[in-house]
């Protein structure tokens, strides 16, 4: 298919990470998280970094890891929900490869992460509300930046994959 690069974007609980690795399983292509990368460069956990560095720490970290990643070929990269935050973030994903927005509501989110403690930005007496601010404030960034929006509300990883390979083949023609 020739397919150079295909990033994964969307909040948190989206389910960039799975439907990452099984997109790159089908295309043959390398598989990244980068949240996952940063830990493994900096030997700790992401609650960790924004406990030293705060959120801006890791933001930093964030966009050296997209500037490296997003330079390689033949990869599905799943991004951090607050990727977009950054415009050279988003200028870097969207000239290098096409970004595929994975959107779902805020009660999946929740659903899906409130009992994860690597989620430092769910750490407040109100996550429900901190997932509707941070949605009020990246779903139009997230949009902006995609190529492909596509809702992982409800659905199996299979059939989100079928529906990204559907319209990539559109994209192509």
């Amino acid at each position: 298919m020739g397919l150079q690069n295909l990033f994964l974007i969307g909040p948190m609980g989206a389910g960039k990470t799975t439907v990452g690795k099984q997109l790159a399983e089908y295309f043959h292509l390398e598989f990244i998280d980068s949240d996952h990368e940063i830990q493994r460069r900096t030997g700790v956990d992401i609650p960790t970094i924004f406990e030293f560095e705060g959120e801006d720490g890791f933001r930093q970290r964030e966009r050296i890891v997209v500037d490296e990643l997003t330079a390689r070929d033949g990869i599905v990269l799943a991004t951090g929900g607050g990727v977009v935050m950054r415009e050279e973030n988003r200028n870097r994903l969207s000239s290098r490869g096409t970004v595929i927005y994975l959107h779902c509501s805020v009660r999946q989110q929740f659903e899906r992460t409130h009992r994860d403690k690597n989620r430092p930005l769910l750490s407040t007496p109100d996550p429900m509300g901190k997932l509707n601010e941070l949605m009020a404030l990246r779903d139009p960034l997230y949009r902006q930046t995609a190529d492909i929006v596509v809702s992982t509300e409800g659905r199996n990883t299979q059939a989100v994959v079928q529906d990204i390979r559907k319209l990539l083949e559109k994209l192509k023609h």
